[in-house]
């Protein structure tokens, strides 16, 4: 299954192919989203952490993506991350050991990266753009812990998206200065270079601190969009 996932997705990659082609990849791109907007409607408000799936539970990164969890469950947020490994796996573990809901969208792959143990709720899904939205609309903010490539995609996506008020503007949470220094002195140099302005720049909040990031949330997020700590009631009719 991961092996045709793939070859679908790199064939749809490729430049133009034959029109019935490109007909069924959308419709089989259309069942995902329904398939996971049903798994995932009632998953309640969530913050959305991203990061690198390389890191082990000895490493200072997860062991913060722990705390990170748990301060979120304690705020009465589902915590979703992608489902997999190292940062994901460990804010997934803080929620999750703390008593709080613990959702993952998965990516497949060619390797196979399968569900961390730490999770009420998972959807597999085959495309990178599918999960990346996903990771975004059931979100009230973002946490970026330290990772690669694909976590700056995400971040950069977020602010984006942000920026051009396609979505609100949620708080976006930069975690690790030191991690994270020269990105930071990059979004200062756009800014004297004026390729982005000082708003752009203000999306987002650097702190080394999971009691820092707790009281932004509950600035710019639990307190600006009204939020209030409910019991999650599961529709297991529509599961």
């Amino acid at each position: 299954m991961n092996k045709e996932f793939l070859s679908d997705e790199h064939s749809f990659l490729q430049g133009p192919r034959d029109r019935l082609k490109e007909f069924f990849f959308t419709i089989k791109v259309q069942y995902h989203f329904i398939k996971a907007f049903r798994k995932l409607h009632f998953i309640g408000p969530c913050v959305t952490v991203f990061g690198s799936a390389r890191f082990e539970e000895n490493n200072f990164f997860y062991k913060k993506a722990e705390e990170v969890g748990k301060a979120l469950s304690k705020l009465g947020f589902t915590v979703l991350t992608g489902g997999g490994p190292g940062i994901m796996e460990a804010a997934n573990k803080g929620a999750y050991q703390a008593g709080g809901y613990s959702v993952g969208c998965n990516i497949v792959l060619p390797k196979e990266q399968k569900p961390n143990p730490y999770l009420h709720k998972w959807i597999d899904i085959p495309y990178f753009f599918v999960r990346k939205f996903l990771l975004m609309k059931y979100s009230f903010a973002f946490i970026v812990m330290p990772g690669g490539i694909g976590t700056l995609d995400e971040l950069f996506e977020a602010l984006t998206l942000i920026q051009t008020k396609m979505i609100k503007d949620f708080p976006v949470v930069i975690f690790g200065k030191e991690y994270h220094k020269e990105l930071c002195h990059h979004i200062q140099l756009m800014e004297r270079n004026e390729s982005i302005d000082e708003e752009d720049r203000k999306l987002l909040f650097i702190t080394d601190s999971v009691d820092e990031m707790v009281e932004h949330l509950k600035t710019h997020a639990v307190k600006k969009f009204g939020l209030v700590k409910k019991p999650r009631k599961n529709k297991w009719w529509l599961e």
